[in-house]
């Protein structure tokens, strides 16, 4: 697992770079290792100078049609393309000077394929061939290759072959693995030993941070980022797990300072703007959550992963504006985009309730269940949709049998149902829905039920709580 940022900001690096740049702006020509010319269309890649990647990776060829690296960096970009003839092309022209380097691409080709046993299998055969001073290089070299492609149960097995290596290097692998796994207090737990041996690292303090963010334990998550901003104040990670942290915890006013902070350091990236508009949309600020939000759709260009987020949070702020029909028309954006078509008809509907337009609201609802085939989910979205409208009594009616013929394994629902009785003073079954929920989803119970009860409080005690202040009224 290659860190190639950190190499970029070498000195090493640095250098090689200023004297190809100089070269280029001189017009004079410039001899240069091939590999080292390489590493350099990685940089323009990385930051996506395409032309300036091609003509340096062009002239590495020009120097050296059979070095390695530029074979490997058109192999790569074969591959990005899914053209995998010419990636294996390429892989042959590597073999005849470093097999080791082909086999690993080889295996690569495979696990893009998705043929993934196959690639295990093709490393597996080769491992036997492996000079013992090199095999700890050999598995930690394919693990990393199956962690980058979010094949973590097979990096697991190949970082345990590691047969007792205690290096950092391991040791991260196996700690990224394991938070790819969704084991993040066993990630956790080896980070903070890495960061006892390295306390400087902001790698291993952002790494931290994100394992304690995805536990839900943000305060800790917010302190481990802290030491990283304390480290690099620029470095744009760091501030940006803090702002995630404060507004995982509803700390939406700090929030935003810290996106706004993240946004001077990146200015250009729209996650910041978007975030940004998030946390004026939960203070209620929707004049100027409509200003970053539109920031934010200006920047996105058309294959931004964030397009529908930034369409559906213009969608609500006009809503809120009082202007459906420009709210509407950020929904309308969305038709062309590989998004959640169902989800985003139930967003027309719910704008279109709030706006009094009930009768287009109903289509819009009725719409999406038939893109849904009624889905038992996307009908819960809707009846939520009602009772935030203050629809509560229609949204009761219709939660009562819904629930009653859920499925046995169904999970959600039953804290809205608790909020239904509650606001219409049907205490008995405020109780029992309130006991329902917090068993069957904690985290919606959370969530939806949060606010009923002292800040902290596990959802499993709730309905106690409930019992024993009933009891002393």
């Amino acid at each position: 697992m290659t860190d190639n940022e950190e190499y970029f900001k070498s000195k090493g690096f640095q250098k090689l770079l200023k004297q190809y740049e100089a070269s280029v702006k001189s017009g004079q020509p410039i001899y240069m290792d091939a590999d080292d010319l390489a590493d350099i269309a990685d940089y323009y890649q990385y930051n996506g100078k395409m032309a300036d990647a091609d003509a340096a990776i062009n002239l590495a060829l020009e120097y050296n049609p059979d070095a390695v690296g530029p074979l490997l960096y058109k192999a790569r970009e074969a591959l990005s393309r899914h053209d995998f003839d010419n990636a294996r092309a390429y892989a042959e022209r590597m073999e005849a000077v470093d097999h080791l380097e082909a086999l690993y691409f080889e295996g690569e080709i495979l696990i893009a394929e998705e043929k993934v046993e196959e690639a295990d299998e093709l490393f597996r055969e080769q491992m036997k061939e492996i000079e013992s001073d090199e095999l700890m290089d050999y598995v930690y070299n394919v693990a990393s290759l199956f962690f980058d492609y979010n094949c973590f149960n097979k990096a697991f097995e190949w970082v345990a072959r590691s047969q007792g290596d205690d290096s950092d290097d391991f040791k991260e692998l196996m700690a990224r693995t394991l938070f790819g796994l969704g084991k993040y207090k066993d990630s956790e737990r080896i980070f903070n030993e890495l960061i006892d041996h390295d306390p400087y690292s902001t790698r291993y303090w952002i790494a931290l941070a994100s394992a304690q963010f995805m536990n839900e334990d943000y305060q800790s998550a917010i302190t481990s980022s802290e030491y990283a901003i304390a480290i690099d104040p620029n470095d744009p990670d760091s501030v940006l797990s803090k702002a995630n942290s404060l507004y995982n915890l509803e700390n939406y006013e700090s929030a935003l300072t810290y996106y706004q902070r993240y946004s001077q350091i990146l200015e250009d990236d729209e996650f910041g703007y978007l975030h940004q508009g998030t946390c004026l949309v939960n203070l209620g600020r929707f004049e100027e959550a409509a200003k970053v939000l539109q920031q934010a759709e200006k920047l996105a260009n058309g294959d931004s992963p964030y397009m529908t987020e930034i369409y559906q949070e213009l969608s609500f702020t006009f809503s809120e504006l009082h202007d459906p029909d420009r709210a509407v028309s950020y929904i309308d954006k969305t038709k062309d985009l590989d998004c959640d078509h169902v989800n985003m008809e139930i967003i027309r509907g719910h704008i279109l309730l709030a706006n009094k337009r009930s009768a287009e609201a109903e289509e819009a609802f009725k719409k999406a269940l038939k893109l849904c085939n009624n889905a038992p989910h996307a009908i819960l979205r809707i009846i939520v949709s009602l009772y935030d409208n203050h629809y509560v009594y229609p949204a009761y009616l219709l939660l009562k049998p819904f629930l009653k013929h859920a499925k046995a394994d169904w999970k959600d629902g039953y804290s809205y149902m608790a909020l239904c009785c509650m606001d219409l003073h049907k205490k008995k079954e405020f109780l029992q829905y309130v006991k329902l929920g917090s068993e069957k989803n904690p985290k919606e119970a959370r969530l939806v039920l949060g606010f009923l009860f002292p800040e902290g409080m596990k959802p499993s005690e709730y309905y106690d709580y409930l019992v024993k202040k009933f009891e002393h009224r």
